[in-house]
């Protein structure tokens, strides 16, 4: 069991309310990884892991206006990782990194140094070692990188990051960043965060809208399976796991949730 208690679910009348609020999430953490540190210094860096899909627009939508009134050089402490990225070009359509360069990064002042990636040259193994090693540049003194927040998705099959049912990735301990050449969803060569990073992080929150989601959501969060899902077994061990749905995606849901109207 997670050392935090149990998951906080927040439902959001739409996917709208739910990137503002998700947007208002990822400054407050960072105003607060900050203030922990001193304010000042390499020691007051905000560490943020993201994820791709419907994602990319919702904090491409909200992120930029929820981070301005902290002012242009807050994001500058900002340190940016991707969960996951696929093995293609970044000026490719299915890049992570390179629709957040063209949708979000653009109009948020992250230093480019200060934004991780993959090397998508190298061959997929290699791609791994390599981001594992930025990693553990980016955060020295950690055996495994804690993030202050890791935003993840979930697919209509219950995997998270390139996380798939019954992969044997799933059981992987020792590697921080791990390479799939077989993931069952296109394109086939990716790059994932493995399960001991994402239970490390210090806050980590699911978001999931849509109606697609309501079946999967319904045996991760009430099921009691012997052999869980990807996204189920993401439980920090320290940290705080949340959960951001809209209504449509909650629809099966017959636990406590905390239902939010913001606009």
């Amino acid at each position: 069991m997670p050392g935090s208690g149990p998951p906080l679910i927040s439902v959001f009348s739409s996917p709208q309310e739910l990137g503002v609020s998700l947007a208002q999430l990822v400054v407050q953490r960072a105003a607060q990884s900050r203030a922990g540190a001193g304010g000042a210094g390499a020691g007051a860096r905000f560490s943020l892991g993201l994820s791709g899909g419907s994602l990319v627009q919702l904090l491409a939508q909200e992120l930029p206006a929820a981070a301005a009134p902290a002012g242009p050089s807050a994001p500058a402490h900002w340190t940016l990782g991707f969960c996951d990225e696929r093995l293609v070009p970044f000026d490719h359509a299915d890049s992570t990194f390179g629709l957040y360069r063209t949708h979000l990064l653009s109009n948020l002042p992250v230093p480019e140094n200060q934004v991780i990636t993959i090397n998508p040259a190298l061959p997929v193994e290699e791609a791994a070692s390599d981001y594992a090693e930025k990693l553990r540049e980016a955060f020295q003194g950690d055996t495994i990188p804690v993030f202050d927040l890791l935003i993840l998705g979930v697919g209509p099959d219950g995997h998270t990051c390139s996380l798939f049912p019954d992969h044997p990735l799933l059981q992987e301990k020792e590697k921080i960043v791990a390479p799939i050449s077989d993931s069952p969803k296109p394109p086939p060569e990716r790059v994932t965060l493995t399960l001991p990073v994402l239970n490390a992080a210090r806050m980590v929150v699911f978001v999931a809208t849509g109606e697609s989601k309501a079946a999967v959501l319904k045996r991760i969060l009430e099921g009691e399976e012997k052999n869980p899902l990807p996204a189920a077994l993401v439980q920090p061990h320290t940290g705080r796991l949340c959960w951001y749905l809209d209504e449509a995606a909650a629809k099966e849901l017959t636990i406590p949730f905390e239902k939010h109207s913001i606009l």
